[in-house]
């Protein structure tokens, strides 16, 4: 089947944090010294260029700066991004902008000026409202700081504001989850990702792991969470995304409906459609933010998906959303039909993991909740 284009994100990878956490498995590096901002833009614009030849001015409808923590950039370093990007292709008017951001006086300082700079969407990494938490998860910030950031950031004209906020944390039991689900809805955010700790290869708590809560517990923490998000008026659209009506974010649901995206940064990933070779490209860039600067050795690597394994991208993805995508975004995007995976598709069904829908392609709660089991199907 012919590949249709699909809209197209940009996603900017900025590496550095003060400190690595022990549950990150993220492409970070703990700063040491001064950061190398003018090189680093610099690089970033470059591999910009290079990534552009290849996308045929099309629009960029959504930028998402993540990290690392990028609010270590200055301002005046976010901005010569974002205008280095809309001096080389087009962006969509009304473009959603998001970047990261860590509670912390020194960031908070920089707030107006990301605003000011072109950034119209927060998403702040509180992860608890608890200090013993905090200091359980190796963050740096307090919880005073995590309220007072979200204050700052609203006082400085932020009016589209995400908060990260996880779960089934060391040693929590449910008054703790529920107390800390209770205090980010209190702070009126529009968005929240609220996540389960997962222990990670590579990470402090994989060799060291803490002692979390049992399965029935993370179970009763799910469950009392989402009907407490639902009171509030906030949908759960994805797996771990809750939002008002509205403001879902719009970065997000571009990945997860298989749309494209440019990737630039120590080690930041794209994945590019190109319809005259019937490909979908996956590229990636140094994962070393030196090796990353080295414009002979940024890129890390790119391969095109194999025709047998579309379809498992596809629903890695799509079935992330709670109203899944219509049918036929399989063959616009993936190039498949659905009569090609048929058997997977009424398996899944048969067994409750997907709505019986011919119009669309959507997990049922059972689905949801047994993710993996589903995906499964489609390798």
């Amino acid at each position: 089947m012919p590949l249709q284009l699909p809209p197209l994100s940009l996603y900017i990878h900025i590496p550095w944090c003060v400190r690595k956490c022990p549950y990150c498995d993220f492409n970070s590096h703990a700063a040491r010294g001064e950061l190398p901002e003018d090189a680093y833009v610099a690089a970033l614009l470059e591999d910009l260029e290079t990534e552009l030849a290849d996308v045929q001015g099309r629009s960029i409808d959504t930028i998402f700066i993540g990290g690392g923590t990028p609010s270590l950039f200055s301002a005046a370093a976010i901005k010569r991004i974002l205008e280095g990007v809309a001096a080389r292709t087009p962006l969509s008017a009304q473009a959603e902008i998001t970047m990261e951001a860590n509670p912390g006086t020194f960031e908070q300082e920089r707030f107006a000026g990301f605003l000011a700079a072109g950034v119209n969407r927060l998403s702040i990494g509180i992860q608890s409202f608890s200090d013993a938490q905090l200091k359980a998860l190796g963050r740096i910030h307090s919880a005073d700081e995590a309220y007072r950031a979200v204050a700052s950031a609203r006082a400085m004209g932020f009016d589209n504001i995400n908060l990260d906020l996880m779960h089934g944390l060391p040693q929590q039991d449910l008054a703790g989850a529920m107390l800390d689900l209770d205090t980010a809805l209190s702070l009126q955010p529009e968005h929240l990702s609220w996540y389960q700790l997962t222990i990670e290869p590579n990470t402090e708590f994989n060799a060291r792991p803490p002692s979390l809560p049992v399965d029935e517990l993370l179970w009763e923490i799910q469950e009392q969470g989402q009907d407490k998000l639902a009171a509030a008026g906030f949908a759960q659209y994805e797996v771990s995304a809750y939002a008002r009506d509205g403001r879902q974010a719009a970065h997000n649901l571009n990945y997860w409906a298989f749309g494209d995206y440019i990737g630039i940064g120590a080690g930041a990933h794209g994945k590019l459609t190109r319809p005259a070779d019937n490909q979908i490209m996956r590229r990636w860039k140094q994962r070393q933010p030196t090796a990353y600067m080295d414009a002979a050795r940024r890129l890390g690597g790119e391969n095109a998906i194999a025709r047998d394994e579309l379809a498992f991208e596809f629903m890695l993805n799509a079935l992330r959303l709670v109203d899944g995508v219509p049918v036929q975004l399989l063959q616009a995007r993936a190039g498949l039909s659905p009569e090609s995976i048929r058997l997977q598709l009424d398996r899944a069904v048969q067994q409750g993991l997907l709505q019986a829908d011919p119009a669309h392609i959507r997990p049922t709660r059972q689905g949801r909740l047994f993710l993996n089991n589903l995906l499964e199907m489609f390798l």
